[in-house]
């Protein structure tokens, strides 16, 4: 059986990178991915046939059949009535989920207009979870005039027991967290080489 590519480089490439910069005895210590959940609300309103399209589209982008999760109890306030459906889920495991997640890092993230990188908490736990408003950005989605875009929530579930290592374990993946550039203020002889600042200005020299 054919070892995913992104789980290739990671037996190859992120194991022996976490295991120098971390100081683990050996690779078993190392955090790795173990499930990957998708999960998109239904709205109490929603007909069947949404919930049914809304399924066919968490199919094409994960690569595996959700499942329909349903109402236990009735919620007056919010419309909600007991065994309604609530959401669409979907838990990845294996070569399914590290061939989304290779698609995820480096095809559809990228895909997002003037994307600038996801943020970089974690839950705590040292799992990641982040927020799709638009699953139009999957390159498998074709949209048709008319119809509502879906939301997603990805959850990213990994073995690591802090925050820093399960951000560090994305990062090596290829995460594209998002970078805080923090300007640099230099004073006014610091900003120039010493040896410009000495050297006399021209007679008729620009500014």
């Amino acid at each position: 059986m054919t070892v995913p590519t992104l789980k290739k480089f990671y037996l190859e490439t992120v194991i022996p990178e976490l295991i120098k910069a971390r100081g683990y005895k050996n690779a078993h210590e190392v955090p790795t991915i173990n499930k990957i959940v998708l999960n998109s609300r239904i709205d109490s309103e929603a007909d069947k046939n949404w919930v049914q399209e809304v399924v066919k589209d968490i199919t094409i982008i994960s690569g595996q059949k959700p499942v329909i999760t349903r109402a236990k109890t009735s919620v007056a306030n919010f419309k909600v009535r007991e065994n309604m459906p609530v959401a669409v889920m979907v838990t990845l495991r294996g070569p399914n989920m590290w061939d989304f997640l290779m698609r995820l890092i480096a095809v559809t993230l990228p895909n997002i207009r003037d994307f600038r990188g996801v943020g970089r908490k974690l839950d705590g736990r040292g799992s990641y979870n982040l927020g799709i408003a638009d699953h139009t950005i999957f390159p498998e989605i074709t949209m048709e005039a008319g119809r509502k875009n879906i939301g997603l929530d990805i959850a990213i579930v990994t073995t690591a027991h802090t925050d820093d290592e399960g951000r560090e374990l994305l990062r090596l993946l290829g995460m594209p967290f998002r970078t805080a550039s923090v300007p640099v203020v230099k004073k006014p002889d610091e900003a120039k080489p010493a040896a410009l600042a000495e050297a006399p200005v021209a007679a008729g020299a620009n500014a």
